[in-house]
Protein backbone atom coordinates (compact mmCIF):
# COMPACT_ATOMS: atom_id res chain seq x y z
CA UNK A 1 0.00 0.00 0.00
CA UNK A 2 1.24 3.27 -1.11
CA UNK A 3 1.02 6.11 1.47
CA UNK A 4 -1.12 8.94 0.83
CA UNK A 5 -0.81 12.29 1.95
CA UNK A 6 -3.17 12.25 4.74
CA UNK A 7 -2.83 8.46 5.62
CA UNK A 8 -6.59 7.81 4.39
CA UNK A 9 -6.29 4.50 3.52
CA UNK A 10 -3.78 3.24 6.81
CA UNK A 11 -6.74 4.83 9.27
CA UNK A 12 -9.66 3.19 7.19
CA UNK A 13 -7.80 -0.43 7.57
CA UNK A 14 -7.34 -0.13 10.97
CA UNK A 15 -11.00 0.99 11.31
CA UNK A 16 -12.29 -1.67 9.55
CA UNK A 17 -10.26 -4.39 11.24
CA UNK A 18 -11.23 -2.88 15.19
CA UNK A 19 -15.12 -2.81 13.84
CA UNK A 20 -15.10 -6.51 12.48
CA UNK A 21 -12.40 -7.96 13.55
CA UNK A 22 -10.57 -10.87 11.33
CA UNK A 23 -11.22 -14.06 13.21
CA UNK A 24 -8.58 -16.37 11.45
CA UNK A 25 -4.71 -15.06 9.73
CA UNK A 26 -6.10 -16.27 6.30
CA UNK A 27 -8.84 -13.55 6.74
CA UNK A 28 -6.22 -11.16 8.28
CA UNK A 29 -4.10 -11.59 4.99
CA UNK A 30 -7.20 -11.58 2.26
CA UNK A 31 -8.37 -8.58 4.13
CA UNK A 32 -5.13 -6.65 4.08
CA UNK A 33 -4.49 -7.77 0.43
CA UNK A 34 -8.05 -6.75 -0.65
CA UNK A 35 -6.80 -2.68 0.77
CA UNK A 36 -3.91 -3.11 -1.43
CA UNK A 37 -1.40 -3.88 1.56
CA UNK A 38 1.40 -6.39 0.25
CA UNK A 39 1.26 -9.66 2.28
CA UNK A 40 4.50 -11.18 1.28
CA UNK A 41 4.41 -13.89 3.72
CA UNK A 42 1.56 -16.33 4.63
CA UNK A 43 0.08 -14.65 7.88
CA UNK A 44 0.67 -16.35 10.87
CA UNK A 45 -1.82 -16.54 14.39
CA UNK A 46 1.22 -14.58 15.71
CA UNK A 47 0.50 -11.98 13.01
CA UNK A 48 -3.39 -12.15 14.23
CA UNK A 49 -2.63 -11.41 17.66
CA UNK A 50 -0.01 -8.75 17.73
CA UNK A 51 -2.92 -7.10 15.44
CA UNK A 52 -4.94 -7.33 18.14
CA UNK A 53 -2.94 -6.43 20.44
CA UNK A 54 -1.74 -3.50 18.47
CA UNK A 55 -5.16 -2.29 17.62
CA UNK A 56 -6.33 -1.92 21.23
CA UNK A 57 -3.20 0.20 22.41
CA UNK A 58 -4.52 2.12 18.69
CA UNK A 59 -7.57 2.61 19.84
CA UNK A 60 -6.38 4.92 22.87
CA UNK A 61 -5.05 7.11 20.27
CA UNK A 62 -8.98 7.26 19.13
CA UNK A 63 -10.02 7.72 22.55
CA UNK A 64 -7.28 10.39 23.87
CA UNK A 65 -9.10 13.23 25.65
CA UNK A 66 -6.64 15.79 24.21
CA UNK A 67 -4.45 16.80 21.42
CA UNK A 68 -1.54 16.36 23.69
CA UNK A 69 -2.72 12.91 25.10
CA UNK A 70 -3.12 11.79 21.42
CA UNK A 71 0.05 13.01 20.58
CA UNK A 72 1.87 11.10 23.19
CA UNK A 73 -0.12 8.06 22.59
CA UNK A 74 0.92 7.97 18.92
CA UNK A 75 4.27 9.03 19.24
CA UNK A 76 4.75 5.84 21.36
CA UNK A 77 3.22 3.67 18.92
CA UNK A 78 5.47 5.37 16.07
CA UNK A 79 8.72 4.62 17.98
CA UNK A 80 7.46 0.98 18.33
CA UNK A 81 6.32 0.24 15.22
CA UNK A 82 8.19 2.84 12.33
CA UNK A 83 11.38 3.43 11.50
CA UNK A 84 13.74 5.74 9.26
CA UNK A 85 11.94 6.73 5.94
CA UNK A 86 13.52 4.42 3.06
CA UNK A 87 12.61 4.29 -0.77
CA UNK A 88 11.42 0.82 -2.23
CA UNK A 89 10.05 -0.66 -5.16
CA UNK A 90 9.78 -4.04 -3.68
CA UNK A 91 6.63 -5.05 -5.14
CA UNK A 92 7.64 -3.64 -8.73
CA UNK A 93 4.64 -1.31 -8.44
CA UNK A 94 7.00 2.05 -8.33
CA UNK A 95 9.16 3.67 -5.98
CA UNK A 96 7.67 5.28 -2.32
CA UNK A 97 8.21 5.43 1.31
CA UNK A 98 8.28 2.98 3.42
CA UNK A 99 8.60 3.64 7.33
CA UNK A 100 9.48 0.55 8.81
CA UNK A 101 12.07 -2.86 8.19
CA UNK A 102 12.02 -4.71 5.37
CA UNK A 103 11.02 -8.47 5.95
CA UNK A 104 8.53 -7.85 8.41
CA UNK A 105 5.86 -10.36 9.24
CA UNK A 106 1.95 -9.04 8.31
CA UNK A 107 1.92 -7.93 12.38
CA UNK A 108 4.85 -5.63 12.18
CA UNK A 109 3.86 -4.53 8.80
CA UNK A 110 0.19 -3.46 10.00
CA UNK A 111 1.94 -1.26 12.91
CA UNK A 112 3.90 0.32 11.02
CA UNK A 113 1.31 1.53 8.13
CA UNK A 114 -1.43 2.29 10.46
CA UNK A 115 0.59 4.57 13.46
CA UNK A 116 2.76 6.41 10.21
CA UNK A 117 -0.77 6.66 8.72
CA UNK A 118 -2.65 7.89 11.60
CA UNK A 119 -0.07 10.37 12.02
CA UNK A 120 -0.15 11.69 8.20
CA UNK A 121 -3.92 11.87 8.83
CA UNK A 122 -3.92 13.81 12.24
CA UNK A 123 -1.10 15.96 11.14
CA UNK A 124 -2.59 16.85 7.40
CA UNK A 125 -6.31 16.83 8.13
CA UNK A 126 -6.27 18.10 12.29
CA UNK A 127 -5.66 16.10 14.92
CA UNK A 128 -9.60 15.83 16.05
CA UNK A 129 -10.16 13.81 12.56
CA UNK A 130 -10.18 10.54 14.88
CA UNK A 131 -13.18 9.67 17.07
CA UNK A 132 -16.20 7.54 17.82
CA UNK A 133 -19.26 7.86 16.72
CA UNK A 134 -21.67 10.01 18.59
CA UNK A 135 -24.65 7.53 18.57
CA UNK A 136 -24.44 6.65 22.07
CA UNK A 137 -25.21 2.95 20.82
CA UNK A 138 -22.84 2.40 18.59
CA UNK A 139 -19.79 4.19 19.44
CA UNK A 140 -17.38 2.90 16.76
CA UNK A 141 -14.30 4.62 15.64
CA UNK A 142 -13.78 6.42 12.21
CA UNK A 143 -11.67 8.52 10.57
CA UNK A 144 -13.29 12.11 9.75
CA UNK A 145 -12.22 12.40 5.95
CA UNK A 146 -14.83 15.31 5.40
CA UNK A 147 -14.31 18.48 4.32
CA UNK A 148 -15.50 20.53 6.99
CA UNK A 149 -13.95 18.21 9.75
CA UNK A 150 -17.30 17.91 11.51
CA UNK A 151 -18.25 14.28 10.77
CA UNK A 152 -19.37 12.81 14.35
CA UNK A 153 -21.44 9.46 13.34
CA UNK A 154 -19.59 6.51 11.88
CA UNK A 155 -21.94 5.89 8.99
CA UNK A 156 -24.83 7.72 7.21
CA UNK A 157 -27.21 4.68 8.54
CA UNK A 158 -26.11 5.83 12.36
CA UNK A 159 -26.43 9.61 11.43
CA UNK A 160 -30.00 8.74 10.29
CA UNK A 161 -30.80 6.85 12.92
CA UNK A 162 -30.05 9.38 15.69
CA UNK A 163 -31.86 12.27 13.32
CA UNK A 164 -35.25 10.25 13.87
CA UNK A 165 -34.75 9.87 17.37
CA UNK A 166 -33.79 13.98 17.91
CA UNK A 167 -37.10 14.37 15.64
CA UNK A 168 -39.52 12.23 17.65
CA UNK A 169 -38.28 13.49 21.13
CA UNK A 170 -39.22 16.82 19.49
CA UNK A 171 -43.24 15.60 18.66
CA UNK A 172 -45.88 16.13 21.44
CA UNK A 173 -46.91 13.03 22.52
Amino acid sequence: MHLNPYGEDPVRLAVDLVNYPPRTPAELGRRCAATGVAVDAVPTASDLQEVERFLALWLGVVDAESAEVRAERLNRLLAQSSTHPRLTDHADDGWHLHYRDPDLPLGGVIRALVSVGTALHLTGRGMTRLRRCALEECRSPFGDFSRGGRQRYCSPACANRDAVRRHRAKKPA
